[in-house]
């Protein structure tokens, strides 16, 4: 590394002007069902110099890796943050990997305005443009094929943003993956999880990803490996949903992160939060590593609190005694999968039918059917196929699985009281869990109970600390740890025919639960 003097602005200012540029105008040009297709969302300059800013690479030979370049926008983004600081790499030796060809036309004229860029700032720069699949190239080399150009190259760092889209169990993509013992379900933990495998020791990622890795059964393959390979030194939280990718809709909530490989879990992850990549009303804190993955949390929940407040709430739902085990209780997922069972499907119940509950009956507490209001079905029609759909009558405890991303709540339950609703069976759709015993029902008072804690800011406010998307899995909800069976009976007991308002029922909690 060496110290020059300082670069006038304008030429790195001028860069990321053209580069921005020239992504809108590529984004405007791209099919759109394309771009679903492949999971495209080109990252825009402020984003792209935000994330630029948090690599630290103090090399004086820099190998960086730009996966899913796009128009080059992150790579752009680096090579101006280094041409930036008063002490400078001599050399950036940058691999972008870009397959689609309207984009690498792009790619190569931001290499271009790149490489005058960094001559004018004392940088050498060594550009090269892969234009085959990253998994695929990555997955080769790290089986050791001679014939890759670069197999033995490592990265010292990598900034990405993975294009996002399901991979199915059978796709190329998990072949790739497989062949060097890797599984995971999203193209973005794909790239997230090939790039940590090309990084040197010591190498680091910046990235922007969805939130949604950090929880649920379908990511903790990744998660696993992801802790055991890399860790976390700061993640940062997007808290307005629509800003970070504003030109593209995206309403997923997003995180930037950044992580080193090393297997050194010491030392601490700095959290931040702020409403866009612009940084206003930044909030940022210093946490313990291990309070962001618990060690003896089995499923390796990734907690994310930028603010102090939330460690009170952790604190106080960690406080708590009991497991749904110790309860004596199981949560399932509804058995109704509606499109599969479209000819027991009935609008209105009638003679040998069952009450069939949406997450659409859930309201105030309760379970209020029929539902005269909605467009779903209110019964299932009774015959051999239906019998494994069906569990006998008795209070229950629903949840719903998913919650539009206008509800003020993320976690929604309400009792399903068997003497509201006749019939000796019920049926409930796949898009509810629900805490039973052993397959029947709940005592009166305990699902009383059950429901009015989980409806609780507390939980809610918890719930979000690990959960970026609207989906509650079950697995999630097993992870929680539950007031003791005393105190659900003594919650219980408070609830009569409604359920209280939000801040009595808060208060109710609170006293009973925790000042009992």
């Amino acid at each position: 590394m060496k110290a020059i003097q300082e670069l006038p602005k304008s030429c790195v200012d001028l860069l990321l002007l053209r580069v921005e540029a020239a992504r809108r105008d590529a984004s405007l040009q791209l099919d759109r069902r394309h771009r679903v297709l492949m999971g495209q969302f080109l990252t825009p300059a402020s984003v792209a110099t935000f994330m630029a800013r948090m690599i630290e690479c103090r090399q004086s030979i820099v190998r960086f890796l730009d996966p899913g370049a796009g128009v080059g926008s992150l790579s752009a983004a680096f090579v101006a943050e280094m041409c930036r600081r008063p002490v400078r790499p001599d050399v950036i030796a940058l691999t972008a990997y870009e397959i689609d060809p309207l984009l690498i036309e792009y790619l190569r004229k931001t290499f271009d305005l790149c490489r005058e860029v960094s001559e004018d700032a004392g940088i050498r720069f060594e550009g090269r443009i892969v234009s085959e699949d990253f998994l695929e190239v990555g997955a080769r080399t790290l089986a050791g094929d001679l014939f890759v150009v670069g197999e033995l190259e490592r990265f010292d760092c990598a900034i990405l943003n993975p294009p996002y889209r399901k991979i199915r169990t059978e796709s190329r993509e998990r072949k790739f993956l497989r062949a060097i013992g890797l599984e995971t379900t999203n193209l973005y933990t794909s790239f997230l999880a090939m790039t940590a495998k090309l990084l040197a020791v010591g190498g680091e990622m910046v990235a922007i990803t969805p939130r949604s890795f950090c929880n649920g059964p379908y990511f903790e393959p990744f998660r696993r490996f992801f802790l055991r390979e890399m860790r976390f030194r700061r993640i940062h939280v997007f808290d307005a949903r629509d800003r970070a990718f504003a030109d593209d809709e995206v309403l997923q909530e997003n995180i930037v992160f950044r992580a080193v490989r090393t297997t050194d879990r010491h030392g601490n992850v700095v959290v931040s939060a702020s409403v866009d990549p612009s940084e206003s009303n930044l909030c940022i804190r210093t946490v313990k590593y291990d309070d962001l993955v618990q060690p003896s949390d089995p499923h390796a929940f990734i907690h994310i609190v930028p603010s102090r407040a939330g460690d009170s709430i952790r604190h106080k739902v960690a406080s708590l005694g009991a497991s749904l085990t110790d309860l004596g209780l199981t949560i399932s997922t509804g058995r109704v999968v509606d499109f599969r069972a479209k000819d027991l499907l009935r609008a209105h119940p009638g003679r040998n039918t069952v009450p069939l509950i949406y997450p659409c009956h859930l309201r105030h507490g309760f379970v209020e059917w029929p539902n005269g209001t909605t467009r779903k079905p209110n019964a299932l029609a009774l015959d051999s196929r239906a019998e494994d759909l069906l569990v006998p009558a008795g209070y229950y405890v629903l949840v719903k699985r998913f919650t539009a991303k206008e509800e003020r709540r993320r976690v929604v339950a309400a009792v399903y009281d068997p003497t509201r609703i006749s019939g000796d069976r019920v049926a409930f759709e796949n898009h509810l869990n629900y805490y039973h015993i052993g397959g029947t029902g709940l005592p009166v008072t305990v699902a009383k109970g059950l429901a009015a804690f989980l409806n609780s800011t507390l939980v809610d406010a918890y719930f979000r600390q690990f959960s970026g998307h609207t989906q509650v899995n079950a697995t999630d909800l097993r992870s929680l740890s539950y007031p003791e069976r005393d105190s659900l009976l003594a919650l219980g007991r408070r609830i009569g025919e409604s359920f209280p308002n939000q801040e009595e029922l808060d208060r109710l909690v609170e006293e009973v639960v925790f000042h009992g």
